[in-house]
């Protein structure tokens, strides 16, 4: 027996502001991750030329912006998060010239473009690195890096501080006379030392970079690891047993210090020199008053809320997440993000359960995501319904695979590069046999070439659901109230006028009142099916 929704035991949401709300404040992000979306000149690895290519494609997508993740120089250790000239681009991916040209393009097509910028940490092959190498201790150039004497004689860490790949943060270095020295810090691998960020001189270069990139015509920047960057100044041991994936909780003293809003106020004076220009925040910290100090108005202009993508495909963890995200902006007046999946994230589809049921419930929590207030970014793949790929492990190259012996995995699975046509791997992705990762030939029905074609797709529904999310006024007031549902299931209004419900029971479901918009799944006699999610006005 299918159980009604009641529409009538809602939330009055706060105010929102009579103020014209700047390019952003809705917008929807798609982020490239360079290497895996789209090669131009038949090296198997993603690059500018490729993005270029592809606009169109992006256009009739129907996102409003572009996040590419690191295009910059670098030895690739971590595919671009360890940068070695963060005011140039890798010849991998092409040239200032080229990212010119996709920045001018995409402009063109009314899309945004925001890049990733790298604060915490740079390459080992970074210019100023190499100067500390070679520099005494005590020297300027190691006093823009973190080096300490080991504890006794030296030969010991000096903390014990593990490193989020797998092992000790810290790596000793040989003297220019050959004997054993100091120890620098890396939070990262043992080739991205951390920067010194009370050192005066490592914030104004990065000051140099946003303005370079700024006055070349991007839109604004994600900041990789923006709850990092501070240290304690003691540099203390931690409890070992808090050591997952760059959280703060329990006091982890490599995150979240108090000095890291220091920097982005300064950041932030640059950034409001350009008009419309805007950051977000990698902001991996769970509590939502810490949280809401990264998106102060001096701040960042938008944090990356994670409890969405954390979520378990259960009504009440979905909305625990939506209701902790709006509180962590609601503290400061901020704007909500949302994001389901990214290059450190496992898929939805696999998250989901895999299978047909993993792909029904990302099409469910599709429409979940996009009914929601405030800023939405979508990973790339993610709107083809792509799966993590099952690699063999000759094919893995990430560092946390290497670092820890084997016993991570790393993210390559959810990095896959994507298949844009044909019926064979690489599928339209590289003219080149071999590709970075290897694609699964089972991704054939997958491609952007027969989805397109099927309006039943994951990409149908995720054109369709952009389209009215960016045409209807349903969905145009910030806001949510929550209506009282049966167990398993929920049902939210935006304040425009937007209903979204969602089942994840195994049995239909009647839905609220209000005319069907789009549906993740067909109605079973009316009902809204299992796994599945709906729009009503």
């Amino acid at each position: 027996m299918s159980t009604p929704i009641d529409a009538s035991a809602g939330q009055s949401p706060a105010d929102g502001s009579s103020t014209p709300a700047p390019w952003w404040s809705d917008a929807v992000f798609y982020q490239i991750y360079p290497r895996s979306f789209a090669d131009s000149n038949g090296d198997g690895i993603g690059d500018l030329g490729g993005i270029r290519d592809k606009l169109g494609y992006l256009e009739l997508l129907g996102v409003d912006a572009l996040w590419l993740s690191p295009v910059m120089r670098s030895p690739m250790v971590d595919h671009g998060y360890d940068v070695s000239d963060p005011r140039d681009i890798d010849p991998l991916f092409g040239s200032l010239e080229t990212m010119d040209a996709v920045v001018t393009e995409a402009h063109a097509r009314g899309m945004k473009v925001t890049m990733d910028l790298v604060p915490n940490h740079t390459s080992d092959q970074h210019e100023w690195f190499q100067a500390a190498l070679a520099a005494a201790p005590g020297s300027p150039e190691r006093a823009r890096y973190v080096f300490r004497d080991g504890k006794g004689d030296g030969s010991e860490p000096p903390n014990n501080w593990p490193s989020i790949f797998g092992g000790p943060a810290w790596h000793r270095v040989t003297e220019a006379d050959g004997t054993p020295g100091q120890w620098y810090l890396h939070i990262f691998a043992p080739e991205q030392p951390d920067l010194n960020w009370t050192e005066p001189e490592v914030l104004a270069d990065l000051e140099a970079t946003i303005r370079f990139w700024l006055d070349r015509g991007v839109d604004g920047f994600r900041i990789d690891v923006a709850h990092g960057m501070a240290k304690p100044a003691d540099l203390p041991d931690m409890d070992l047993s808090v050591n997952e994936l760059m959280r703060n909780e329990d006091g982890d003293p490599r995150f979240d210090d108090d000095g890291v809003h220091e920097i982005h106020r300064a950041l932030r004076r640059v950034v409001d020199e350009y008009d419309g220009a805007m950051t977000v925040g990698e902001v991996w910290v769970q509590d939502n008053e810490r949280f809401s100090r990264y998106i102060r108005p001096d701040e960042l202009t938008l944090g990356f809320n994670f409890r969405l993508a954390e979520a378990a495909f259960e009504a009440s963890a979905i909305r625990d997440a939506v209701d902790n995200s709006l509180d962590a902006v609601d503290r400061v007046g901020g704007t909500p993000t949302w994001t389901l999946s990214n290059h450190d994230v496992d898929r939805e589809v696999t998250r989901y359960g895999g299978g047909e049921q993993g792909l029904q419930r990302a099409r469910a929590m599709a429409l979940v995501l996009l009914a929601l207030p405030g800023v939405v970014f979508v990973y790339n793949g993610s709107e083809l319904g792509l799966p993590n790929a099952d690699l063999p492990d000759s094919a893995l190259q990430d560092p946390a695979w290497f670092r820890s012996g084997g016993e991570e995995r790393g993210r390559d699975a959810c990095r896959v590069p994507l298949p844009w046509e044909g019926t064979e791997p690489p599928f339209g992705f590289s003219t080149a046999r071999e590709t970075w990762l290897p694609i699964p030939a089972e991704w054939a029905p997958l491609t952007v070439e027969s989805q397109l074609e099927d309006v039943d797709s994951m990409l149908s529904l995720y054109r369709t659901a952009l389209s009215l999310r960016a045409a209807r006024p349903e969905f145009s007031e910030p806001g949510v109230e929550w209506y009282g549902s049966p167990p398993g299931c929920l049902a939210f209004r935006r304040r425009g006028g937007v209903i979204c419900a969602l089942n994840t029971t195994s049995e239909p479901i009647t839905l609220p009142p209000g005319a069907l918009l789009l549906a993740s799944a067909p109605l079973q006699d009316g009902l809204l099916p299992a796994d599945a999610a709906a729009w009503l006005v």
